[in-house]
């Protein structure tokens, strides 16, 4: 079927005027115009963390305005090459049109991921990420899927060029994790997959059952941002209990001969971290300090969330406990519960292809958002 080359880029340009009415370049233009100002202050440096606000603010400015325009750059460039591809006829003008073709793909994808882009303006949504996944009901089965989804997650994060750094591991005795975190180094990180928090279900012929029947398991994601110098979430030593212990591999074999593995409890909340894959106990006490600041600011986050909903007399929860089920027996399918969003390339999303679910995810959670506006 030939491709309606004028329907579909005047489509573009209309996801673009959106885009471009959500970012809103003059007033990006006018905040880079002020920032650019402070940053050419001879005493910048004087407040280091206002430095650093300061200048990845910048950074982060110019490269949306930057992206916005090369969208429309790259739109006008393909009108040219239909145009060009039309008027030649003959060899020539089919392979412009071919090429074009090929580029009107690669824009569709690109517009989408934009104009998704767009959408993750919540206070934390550019932050990165640390992702936490525990093995629930399900015994050996919940901790083998909990190993699954945490390779799905780095696979995805792998496909996309995003750092990852593990933070910690917790492996169940005969198989899989009872929990693991890791880090997600990437700009709006949380924003993408905050959209995966919650509970996940899996439906399989267990592995793990000498009769083969069939098990259902769940695990738990939680998603939070990762703290940055400027957040000034002071946890007092008072309100800390930290015990130290060996880090452990599978099955329980000793991997470390020092007491460097951290498990640090925030006394007023109960939240609980642990850290075992760093080589020191300096290093871990580091990093679960980090982690558990990231939760705490999330949870403030959460708590002024909650109360300005009960102030506006609207106290319903937005998000169900269980979010997506993988099915692979009795058939093949995933599906999202909150978004109706379903696949049967199981495979494929296991090992990581879960923009779709994402983006669903994201659409579906901001529109959410405005209807309890």
């Amino acid at each position: 079927m030939a491709v309606d080359f004028e329907t579909d880029i005047k489509a573009l340009r209309a996801t673009m005027a959106t885009v471009r009415e959500v970012v809103d370049l003059d007033g990006i233009r006018a905040q880079l115009t002020e920032l650019e100002a402070q940053a050419s202050r001879p005493d910048l440096w004087d407040d280091v963390e206002n430095a650093q606000r300061v200048t990845s603010k910048m950074a982060r400015l110019k490269a949306e305005h930057d992206r916005v325009l090369e969208m429309d750059a790259r739109i006008d460039e393909l009108e040219v090459l239909v145009e060009l591809g039309s008027e030649e006829g003959g060899d020539d003008g089919r392979s412009a049109l071919a090429e074009a073709e090929r580029d009107l793909t690669a824009l569709q994808q690109a517009v989408s991921v934009l104009e998704v882009r767009t959408l993750l303006n919540g206070e934390y949504d550019e932050r990165e990420a640390v992702v936490t996944i525990r093995s629930g009901a399900g015994g050996v089965d919940a901790a083998d899927f909990a190993e699954m989804l945490m390779r799905m997650y780095l696979r995805w994060a792998e496909r996309h060029e995003h750092p990852t750094t593990v933070l910690d591991t917790s492996y169940a005795e005969e198989a899989g994790l009872k929990s693991a975190t890791f880090e997600v180094k990437a700009p709006y990180a949380f924003g993408t997959l905050s959209v995966e928090a919650g509970t996940h279900r899996l439906v399989r012929i267990s592995p793990f059952d000498n009769q083969g029947r069939r098990q259902t398991s769940f695990a738990a994601v939680e998603v939070v941002p990762l703290i940055e110098s400027t957040d000034h979430i002071e946890i007092p030593e008072a309100d800390l209990k930290v015990d130290v212990f060996r880090s452990s591999g599978p099955g329980g074999q000793s991997v470390n001969t020092t007491d460097s593995a951290v498990r640090m409890t925030h006394l007023p909340t109960g939240v609980v971290v642990s850290m075992q894959n760093e080589k020191s106990q300096i290093q871990n006490r580091a990093a679960a300090l980090r982690v558990l600041q990231s939760r705490l600011l999330l949870l403030k986050q959460q708590e002024e969330d909650a109360a300005k909903k009960e102030m506006a007399g609207d106290i319903k929860a937005s998000w169900g406990d269980q979010m997506r089920s993988y099915v692979l027996h009795p058939y093949q399918m995933i599906k999202d519960l909150r978004t109706g969003y379903e696949v049967g390339s199981t495979a494929a999303v296991l090992d990581g292809d879960i923009d779709s679910f994402l983006e669903a995810g994201i659409r579906w959670k901001r529109s959410a958002e405005r209807a309890d506006a």
